[in-house]
């Protein structure tokens, strides 16, 4: 009996063997890593936008527009924003020409069907069209990007605690890892193909930087095009992206709002008139 189960227990043994020794080997890294991230992770910067005042607050159209010009020329090479039409720029302050330019222009062209053959195909977008995304499929996305997947950005802003202002210092936070931390967990050394920023959940992103000098992108309307400039105007195009209709929401509750007070002074005009001089 012990014959016929020998080999079996040799190969429990040897991978109970193995796999303590790479729990050993793991563990020390992996309460270093916690360690760093929990002393060395930042909050987000303080970062006033227009549209942060949640009565009165509005989008900065200009801002907006510096922000889609960003996200274009920068983010779009990986980023997709798919439930943003090229038409919805209207919103924002494009002429419907200006628009038509944008859509027939962009680098990705829109999927179709060749109405001859039925074949797969693409075409120029129009502007009914949704921005198309950067790569044919998440393989493709993959593939490109080092085994990473580049999330859409159309609700980012949404999705991430602390919103645009989590995305600008995101964008704006590389740089090197501090001595200090090296010197203090050895062990939590940036590995290859990753890169530093305090801004991120475990101070480690696949992500580049995506924004990395001044002057990056030309701004049509002479602002000066810093870092942290490109970084918070990119946020504030996507906090529109993800809530295009902030301002006639807070709108509509500034209306509620003074319907509700003007309807509680009536009743209670109305309830004193009733009851005036009526002895309970």
């Amino acid at each position: 009996m012990l014959r016929i189960f020998a080999p079996a227990i040799k190969y429990l043994v040897g991978l109970g063997f193995v796999s303590a020794l790479v729990i050993a080997f793991l563990m020390p890294r992996e309460a270093a890593v916690e360690s760093a991230t929990h002393e060395f992770h930042k909050h987000p910067r303080e970062i006033h936008f227009s549209f942060n005042n949640p009565v009165i607050g509005k989008f900065d159209r200009r801002q907006l527009q510096r922000g889609f010009q960003v996200y274009k020329e920068v983010c779009s090479a990986c980023h997709s924003a798919h439930l943003v039409a090229f038409r919805d720029l209207e919103e924002i302050g494009f002429t419907k020409p200006e628009v038509k330019a944008i859509a027939t222009q962009w680098a990705t062209e829109t999927p179709s069907v060749n109405p001859d053959t039925g074949e797969a195909a693409t075409r120029k977008s129009l502007p009914s069209d949704r921005i198309p995304t950067p790569y044919p499929n998440e393989v493709a996305a993959r593939a490109a990007n080092n085994n990473a997947l580049p999330p859409d950005l159309s609700l980012m802003a949404k999705a991430r605690e602390d919103g645009p202002a989590y995305i600008a210092s995101l964008l704006s936070g590389y740089g090197p890892q501090p001595a200090e931390l090296l010197a203090k967990f050895p062990d939590a050394k940036t590995p290859a193909g990753l890169h530093y920023n305090p801004y991120f959940a475990n101070l480690n992103i696949a992500m580049p930087p995506p924004l990395v000098a001044e002057g990056q992108v030309t701004y049509s309307d002479g602002t000066k095009a810093t870092v942290p400039q490109m970084a918070e105007d990119v946020a504030a195009f996507l906090e529109w992206t993800a809530e295009p209709k902030l301002e006639t929401r807070r709108r509509t509750g500034i209306a509620v709002v003074i319907f509700l007070l003007i309807a509680t002074g009536l009743a209670f005009g109305a309830y004193k008139n009733i009851w005036a001089g009526k002895k309970h």
